[in-house]
């Protein structure tokens, strides 16, 4: 849908600096002898292993549910609802959420940069998901139960709160260039309405991540450690 350029999608929370956003500056026998058991054995192990691996094959092939370039029809390509991608290294992984598929800006309804990990909710009413230059999108188990972590990369992206990363104060020391930028959301909407709070850091960053939280957001930022 066009090239990518920065473009302020939201107003401030509180005192502090909602983080740059982007959008378009125009996107699963009978036993025998002993050698013939021996044989039908070997078969029977090789074709469970065979199995196996196809069965686990197809499991994470069913993982991903669309690739991480193009444009995608809600309702058509893909069904609404959250995904995630994952790996995103080098900052160029932009999706937008779009009302329709003019390409204008009117019809934007939400848009993000991924660095790390990111989760969008594809809502019903939504026409076109844009993607590009994004690892492979999955769909998300809403129901679904992780081994939290207690610390997370400046880099990490967005997390899931329970399930990516626990609750707690966590705390970011030696930002020196203002480029580190934290957010505590209740969903993935990426709407204004989505922000609990957010910040831009210089120096040391101390949030509360609270058990009610959906997702926590980190980019540019030192390393988190949960500090309680």
């Amino acid at each position: 849908m066009g090239m990518k350029g920065k473009i302020a999608l939201g107003a401030v929370v509180g005192i502090v600096v909602i983080g740059a956003v982007s959008a378009n500056a125009g996107s699963d026998g009978d036993g025998g002898g002993s050698g013939d058991n021996g044989s039908s054995s070997s078969a029977d192990r090789s074709t469970g292993g065979d199995k196996k691996k196809a069965d686990a094959e197809e499991v994470a092939e069913k993982k991903v549910a669309f690739g991480g370039d193009g444009d995608f029809e809600v309702g058509t390509d893909i069904k609404p609802g959250t995904y995630r991608t994952t790996g995103n290294t080098d900052g160029m992984c932009y999706w937008e959420r779009a009302k329709d598929s003019s390409g204008e800006m009117d019809s934007l309804l939400a848009n993000d940069n991924v660095t790390g990990t990111g989760y969008v909710t594809v809502k019903a009413t939504d026409k076109l998901f844009s993607s590009s230059d994004c690892g492979d999108w999955e769909a998300v188990d809403e129901k679904a139960k992780g081994s939290p972590a207690s610390k997370m990369t400046g880099d990490a992206g967005m997390l899931r709160v329970g399930v990516d990363i626990a609750p707690g104060t966590y705390k970011s020391t030696g930002n020196t260039d203002d480029s580190c930028y934290w957010e505590r959301a209740k969903d993935a909407g990426h709407s204004i309405d989505s922000i609990i709070a957010n910040n831009n850091v210089t120096g040391t960053a101390v949030v509360t991540i609270s058990a009610s939280d959906g997702y926590f957001k980190t980019s540019g930022c030192q390393d988190w450690k949960k500090s309680a």
